[in-house]
């Protein structure tokens, strides 16, 4: 670890030993429910379900634990309506979130659209907005609930919705739970998490190792996480400081053309590996000025060292000349990548009664600013047997770059009910981003920039609750996504980049803008019993995609693609016996172009003399799945055994670089899925589990790009003379077996 960690965890040392004190109880924020909601960035009043202008599904740290789901990104994949995943790096912990067409994915290059918030602050990356789902610990997690919409209160990037996670307090989660898990693919993981409180003040701490192979050749992981907090509260102030550390080491080996399907374990080329080291500290504060005044703030300290080594192939190779230093078959680009962030947030929240009419109003700002230092060195390589790469050259340096971020805004809600059963939110913020770009080798001096872009969005919703079971909304909103340094530098079709090892001087791109219109209604017939539909419609302007512009899938550039549509049906049913439970979840999503563009596609079969393709409006944007289907059965049969099935069926995908929808190898086929769950308590305190993934050992890809394979030689040799056009895809996980045992200590 590095000596930043030290100072860090000693803070938090003496944070949880002043913890240990008497309090009150946790306030509602820190509470494992949802039926309270919060939909403001800091603690609010709490805001009954009933009264929200949005599709909200929630899980809870006992779904977590139950589902044992790998992290949070899976737990969700599982059973929220409109959520899949897609695994471009064939490493369990880098997949790619999607919902509704929008993307929260650690990818450096993806177009981000969800925004992630944990304990109200920002978890989207300064440097392209990505989200690491390996550093969210899981067993930190109380809540996490996902609001739909284009909400601007959340701030930029919250294009087609907001996942706002809360972690636990020793309030909620007093005693310790241990666990240890062990199976397939070389799996093993130990967790521990223990939490008490006195009168006023309480700690939470976990901490989580787990190191597996992986199922593919050259692809294991390593995740190191510890996550501290302790608070303090008497009946009008509540102060909690929490750390979270991570130390982890993910390794992928990229998707495989479909004439290497034959071995889907075997890697097309490595190493390529993501090294991410976070220091995440973050002190929240609210005190009730009256009973129904709210003040709340926050200030954070993040930092993010990552690290990153690729193998990719020499498009350029010339096999008329001898392969050696100055004409290699490959290259290994090592990438640094340093992230400083900073914020506070301040916000007021109060009830007053004009005339006959009550209003809950929200008034806040905050301040996020950033520095990332992007460094890359280029090593000239030649290829092994089975495809890793060995250095010809040492490492020289191929680009720095710098970047500054300041984002600032100020939102307001308004909750007014003028009517019985009626409740109106009007909400908007102005934002404020600015992005400075920085040469710092000295020798591309037109990389420096500097843009500015500023925008009011507003949001408007209502909700009407004819019968306690019933509720009907429906809500405008517009959300607004800023390019993010790594689009800014890299968005000339002149001079593709090699994601994320490359960086020019490009064309300023425009910021993107989100407008959705949704309605729908949650029902309860029955106590047992919950439906909710809705449907919904998003377009963005302006919109960003990343084009494929060489033979390589990672090569290209990012350019404003006109407008998009995403569209469509989600419907979710819960029932609940004594012994019996069941979810079903039903998505349906047509995520496709509105204006027309040329692109560059040098792999696609349809592409012109020009290696270009022609998008045309209502063509579907790749990697977006247009229906999915979940189940999920928990069955109960006696006190101390509970049964579980999940079963999941996904539509088909195009490819990327097929957005013209025509290149002859088609979109991926649709799939399906089933796991089976097991846990049995031998005592008060023990459980064992038992986990089945791909039950029935289907096979199928969550993931399509074209490309151009270079290993078209006898026995998969390099040849690029041969090298042929071919579809990527990530072949998905066989069947796998995990055994887990959890003991319990004081756990109320």
């Amino acid at each position: 670890m590095k000596s930043g960690w030290a100072a860090l965890v000693a803070f938090a040392a003496s944070t949880q030993a002043h913890a240990q004190t008497a309090g009150n109880p946790a306030t509602a924020t820190e509470a494992p429910t949802v039926e309270v909601i919060g939909i403001r960035p800091l603690p609010g009043l709490g805001t009954p379900l009933r009264d929200i202008p949005a599709s909200v599904q929630s899980a809870t740290a006992r779904e977590l634990s139950e589902g044992d789901a790998r992290d949070l990104a899976d737990h969700l994949a599982r059973g929220f309506a409109g959520i899949t995943l897609s695994d471009a790096q064939a490493n369990p912990f880098q997949q790619s979130l999607n919902y509704r067409g929008f993307t929260a994915s650690p990818l450096l290059g993806l177009p981000q659209g969800l925004s992630v918030f944990v304990d109200g602050v920002r978890a989207n990356e300064a440097f392209g907005d990505m989200v690491n789902w390996d550093l969210i610990p899981r067993n930190a997690v109380a809540t996490a609930h996902l609001l739909s919409g284009s909400n601007p209160v959340f701030g930029l990037n919250t294009l087609g919705g907001v996942l706002s996670i809360q972690t636990k307090s020793g309030f909620a989660f007093p005693g310790t739970a241990l666990r240890l898990a062990g199976g397939a693919f070389g799996r093993r993981s130990a967790e521990a998490e223990t939490g008490g409180h006195g009168e006023r003040a309480d700690y939470f701490a976990a901490v989580n190792l787990h190191d597996e192979a992986g199922w593919r050749e050259h692809s294991p992981s390593a995740l190191r996480q510890a996550f501290v907090k302790g608070g303090w509260q008497d009946a009008r102030t509540d102060l909690d400081v929490s750390l979270a550390l991570a130390d982890n080491s993910m390794q992928g080996t990229q998707a495989l053309p479909l004439s290497m399907l034959q071995q889907p374990r075997q890697a097309y080329t490595w190493p390529d590996r993501t090294d991410n080291d976070l220091a995440f500290l973050t002190v929240r504060a609210s005190r009730f000025i009256e009973n129904d005044t709210l003040l709340s703030a926050s200030v954070y300290l993040r930092t993010l060292d990552q690290g990153t080594l690729a193998s990719n192939v020499n498009d350029s190779f010339d096999p008329a000349a001898a392969a050696g230093p100055g004409n290699a078959t490959g290259f290994n680009d090592r990438g640094a990548l340093r992230q400083r962030s900073a914020g506070a947030a301040l916000q007021l929240v109060m009830s007053r009664e004009l005339g006959e009419t009550v209003h809950e109003l929200t008034f806040g700002g905050s301040l996020d600013g950033a520095t990332a230092t992007f460094s890359q060195e280029r090593q000239e390589a030649a290829f092994t047997a089975d495809r890793g790469t060995v250095g010809l050259t040492p490492f020289a340096p191929h680009v720095q770059v710098g970047a500054r971020n300041a984002y600032r805004g100020l939102y307001f809600i308004d909750q007014l009910s003028p009517a019985q059963n009626w409740t109106f939110t009007l909400a908007g913020r102005y934002n404020i981003a600015r992005v400075l770009l920085q040469d710092r080798s000295g020798l591309r001096p037109e990389l420096d920039g500097d843009h500015t872009f500023r925008r009011f969005n507003p949001a408007l919703g209502v909700n009407w609750n004819p019968h306690p079971a019933v509720t009907w909304f429906a809500s405008l909103s517009q959300g607004m996504r800023v390019p993010a340094p790594v689009e800014l530098t890299c968005a000339d079709p002149n001079a593709p980049c090699a994601l994320p090892n490359q960086f020019l001087a490009d064309p300023e791109l425009k910021p993107v803008l989100a407008r959705t219109v949704e309605a729908g209604a949650r029902l309860r017939p029955t106590r047992k019993l919950r439906i909710s539909a809705a449907l919904y419609r998003s377009v963005l302007n302006d919109d960003i995609q990343f084009v494929t512009s060489g033979a390589s899938p990672n090569a290209g550039f990012f350019q404003n693609t006109g407008s998009t549509v995403r569209e469509g049906l989600d419907l979710t049913f819960g029932a609940r016996e004594e012994k019996f439970a069941l979810t079903v979840a039903y998505s349906y999503l047509h995520a496709a172009y509105l204006t027309p563009f040329r692109m560059r596609s040098p792999n696609n079969s349809s592409r012109d003399a020009a290696d270009e393709i022609a998008v045309e409006r209502g063509n579907a944007i790749p990697s977006i799945p247009q229906s999915a289907l979940k189940l999920l059965a928990d069955w109960t049969p006696a006190p101390r055994l509970s049964l579980g099935l999940g079963w999941a069926w996904f539509a088909r995908q195009y490819a990327r670089g097929d957005e013209n929808n025509r290149d002859i190898h088609g979109a991926l086929p649709s799939y399906a899925l089933a796991q089976a769950f097991a846990r049995y308590r031998p005592g008060r305190d023990w459980e064992v589990s038992l986990k089945v993934d791909n039950l029935f050992g289907r096979d199928y890809r969550s993931f399509g790009v074209l490309g151009r394979n270079f290993f078209a030689g006898p026995g998969g040799a390099f040849n690029a003379a041969a090298a042929v056009a071919e579809q990527f895809v990530t072949p998905g996980a066989p069947r796998a077996v995990w055994l887990a045992l959890r003991h319990e200590i004081d756990r109320k």
